[in-house]
């Protein structure tokens, strides 16, 4: 049976390293219901949540590391800066790829780097509007499980986890339906498979627009093993009670 997983990205939020802090303690003081909970903070709160949650039940992600181990990389974060603080990063979030130039390319080199650290990652893949509405969506998304792979070595993805989030639907407040994302997820599946991992056996979560009104469609979908969860994760009661959705 595959591992169910939420994880909260706070992207640029909250504030304050102290509201980070009192944030992840009140996530930590919830019950998940036998589901395993991972927060993303800030790179600048890293250091302090996972300290706040040294002995939680409640891991720690990075949002994002660079692909190289050091150098002339203003305002990056290497994997070695991030291991001992984290147990995983998400790698080519759409935000990423839009707003920092992420190109498959990118995101595979980033993806082998944190495998090779022996950081879990969180490979996010997902289409836009256009390609939503030109019905390409399949095929954008299977491309970029394959590229974004390719680099990587095969021993250190057995913990890999893969995000779906349709760009489309991402602080829109519009999700995909549950209908709509087990279609993709048995495109990623296959994508999977093509590239030489157990399909099956690797968890994938919907992301874009998670909220505690909208959970219970992708909880209960076929072959949705959790969420990564955006804007409702910055209030513990609403994150938690998508986490009990999966439980």
């Amino acid at each position: 049976m595959r591992e169910r997983l939420v994880i909260g990205n706070w992207k640029m939020n909250p504030p304050t390293i102290a509201e980070a802090v009192e944030l992840a303690r009140d996530v930590a003081g919830r019950d998940a219901g036998g589901v395993a909970v991972g927060v993303a903070p800030p790179a600048i709160a890293l250091a302090a949540v996972a300290d706040a949650l040294r002995d939680a039940n409640v891991d720690v992600y990075a949002q994002d590391v660079h692909w190289e181990e050091r150098g002339a990389f203003t305002g990056q974060i290497s994997v070695s800066m991030v291991r001992g603080l984290a147990v995983g990063t998400i790698v080519g979030h759409s935000e990423v790829r839009r707003d920092l130039g992420d190109t498959d390319e990118r995101v595979a080199k980033k993806l082998a780097r944190a495998v090779a650290a022996g950081l879990r990652p969180v490979l996010c893949v997902g289409e836009s509007e256009a390609e939503h509405a030109a019905g390409n969506a399949s095929i954008v998304v299977a491309r970029q499980i394959v590229a974004d792979l390719k680099a990587a070595q095969r021993r250190g993805l057995e913990r890999l986890v893969v995000a779906y989030e349709p760009i489309w639907a991402i602080g829109t407040g519009n999700p995909a339906t549950g209908t709509w994302a087990t279609t993709l997820v048995r495109t990623i599946r296959a994508a999977l498979k093509q590239s030489g991992l157990d399909g099956e056996a690797i968890p994938i979560l919907y992301g874009g627009s998670v909220s505690a009104r909208s959970v219970g469609e992708f909880a209960d979908a076929e072959g949705i093993d959790g969420a990564l969860v955006g804007g409702a994760s910055l209030d513990a009661d609403e994150f938690a009670a998508v986490v009990r959705a999966f439980a």
